[in-house]
């Protein structure tokens, strides 16, 4: 797939709320990068990108809503801009803005970063 062809699959996974799904357009070696200083900043392996998503997704109590963005495409990257409102089940509710950012090698990706302020989920 071309970048703006897994960007457009990514996009529309996401919408969907099908994220395990979503996970099937990574690279079995991607690597995942978080804000510094947060916990998981960096995770190597889809394996342990899914894990991570899991524990993360387990600890929210309940969905208030959230967007996804349209991609904006430049060469082997794309970014997405997204938005969540959550409730964690020993954190408050939290809104988040954030801008993902990926790069797309062989037609998967193979990096993920993730840019937001970080007090906004973690004071």
């Amino acid at each position: 797939m071309s970048t703006q062809e897994v960007a457009d699959k990514l996009v529309s996974l996401c919408r969907e709320g099908k994220y395990d799904e979503a996970y099937g357009l990574y690279a079995d070696d991607a690597v995942s990068i978080e804000m510094p200083g947060v916990p998981n900043e960096r995770t190597e392996g889809i394996d342990n990108i899914i894990k991570g998503y899991q524990e993360w997704a387990s600890n929210i109590q309940e969905a208030h809503g959230g967007t996804v963005g349209d991609p904006i495409v430049v060469d082997n990257h794309f970014v997405v801009p997204m938005t969540s409102d959550v409730t964690f089940k020993n954190g408050g509710r939290v809104n988040m803005e954030e801008l993902c950012m990926y790069q797309v090698e062989n037609g998967k990706i193979k990096r993920a970063s993730f840019h937001y302020d970080p007090s906004a989920m973690f004071g």
